[in-house]
């Protein structure tokens, strides 16, 4: 396992083991290779389509903070992620490189990742069927805060963070 803060620039420069390509689960689009019939490819393009409004919806709410949302098909029990673009940098190695003075001048800080979010978990699920739009706002800045803490980011207001888990779940309450 490459747990050390390090190995993700290490595996960054090693593209190729014993013949096989190397690949950030983190980066770009991932095929798991798990769409094996017909029915799977076109249940997956159902499920997009049935999303397609919600992920602009998400978007429209996230702004600037994101440079695309779309459906994952890496997750199975987190409700959403950040993930970079193929060739972009990680949010891990951009505080490795800041830690290390190679980021100077904003260099490479303020990357726009990438938002994916799982349809299958309950939370997107609930997310889709909202229909009160600070709901819909607060849910998607909770998930996006929390793919950030997930990844070992730092919230730029933990304390909107709070106060929008708090409302959320004042909401079960009634």
């Amino acid at each position: 396992m490459l747990s050390d803060r390090i190995d993700e620039w290490l595996v960054s420069n090693l593209t190729e083991f014993d013949g096989k390509h190397i690949q950030s689960v983190a980066k770009g689009e991932l095929d798991l290779g798990k769409l094996d019939s017909e029915e799977d490819k076109k249940a997956q393009e159902d499920v997009k389509t049935e999303f397609e409004s919600v992920l602009k919806q998400i978007k429209d709410v996230l702004g600037e903070k994101v440079s695309e949302v779309r459906l994952s098909h890496r997750l199975t029990a987190s409700p959403a992620c950040l993930v970079a673009d193929i060739y972009g940098m990680s949010l891990n190695m951009e505080r490795i490189m800041k830690d290390a003075g190679q980021l100077m001048g904003g260099m490479g800080m303020g990357r726009k990742p990438i938002f994916e979010v799982n349809p299958d978990h309950a939370l997107v699920k609930r997310l889709k069927d909202e229909q009160d739009d600070s709901r819909f706002s607060d849910l998607t800045h909770v998930l996006f805060d929390q793919a950030i803490l997930s990844e070992g980011g730092q919230l730029d207001d933990p304390a909107a963070f709070v106060h929008k888990l708090n409302g959320l779940l004042q909401g079960l309450l009634h």
